[in-house]
């Protein structure tokens, strides 16, 4: 399969994550079995211990599958995925599928016919309803973060950790071949190198439809996500960020 074949590719990282997988899946597929366009649903299995039950729920589905050899965190899977898929254009989120499937729609419009760059859902906009449906400790946790971020990293976007992303194809190839963050912060270092490129970039509210497949523990992981921060300033002054050819 050349790039071009396909519209679009959905990457979906996973750990842990197989009967979350096999309930929600369907209602991704239910939705893109209704479209005109190619695409191919990736998913990456981010070194589970369960025996191939991930690849195989994966296959059953119409999935492509990749697998990481051991547990590397979000970014390394996610990277994994992006570098393997075809699509004209990369959507990836998380394995309950947790916002409603009507913003892939609006993404792949803002990619597509408005040519942005890089396109994301932000729970923080005004038609969102993310906050005021998840538990409090989460939602805490969650708007911390991103004011830390969006204050010293972001300059504005308070929202980075949103579970639901999309690039152009060309655009996913250099941030993710770039990228060096394997962990959750993944995503803040995404956006710092698309406003280093003067990417364009637009956000999107979002509709929660899913909680089946929370993994982050709002201290231990906001812990080590605040400790990836100064590593990503780290890697800019270090070049790592530097743009490859083509």
């Amino acid at each position: 399969m050349k790039q071009g074949d396909t519209y679009l590719s959905i990457i979906i990282p996973s750990y842990r994550s197989v009967e979350v997988l096999r309930k929600n899946l369907p209602v991704l597929f239910d939705y893109l079995k209704k479209q005109t366009y190619t695409y191919e649903v990736i998913i990456v299995d981010d070194g589970s211990d369960d025996k191939g039950e991930t690849e195989r729920v994966a296959l059953e589905s119409g999935c492509r599958f990749v697998k990481n050899p051991v547990n590397m965190g979000k970014g390394a899977a996610l990277k994994n995925g992006m570098l393997h898929a075809k699509g004209k254009f990369r959507i990836f989120t998380d394995a309950d599928i947790p916002y409603k499937t009507n913003v892939i729609e609006k993404l792949l419009h803002y990619l597509d016919f408005k040519e942005f760059h890089m396109v994301v859902g932000d729970r923080t906009l005004t038609n969102s309803s993310y906050f005021r449906d998840v538990p409090f400790l989460r939602s805490f946790g969650s708007r911390l973060f991103s004011n830390i971020v969006g204050k010293f990293i972001t300059t504005g976007i308070y929202d980075t950790q949103c579970g639901i992303k999309g690039f152009r194809a060309e655009i996913a190839e250099d941030l993710f071949g770039v990228s060096r963050i394997k962990g959750f912060t993944i995503d803040v270092e995404l956006f710092y190198i698309a406003f280093k490129r003067n990417y364009d970039i637009k956000r999107l509210p979002v509709e929660l439809q899913s909680q089946d497949g929370n993994s982050v523990n709002v201290f231990r992981h906001g812990m080590s996500m605040l400790f990836d921060l100064p590593f990503i300033i780290i890697n800019k002054y270090k070049g790592k960020y530097e743009k490859r050819p083509s």
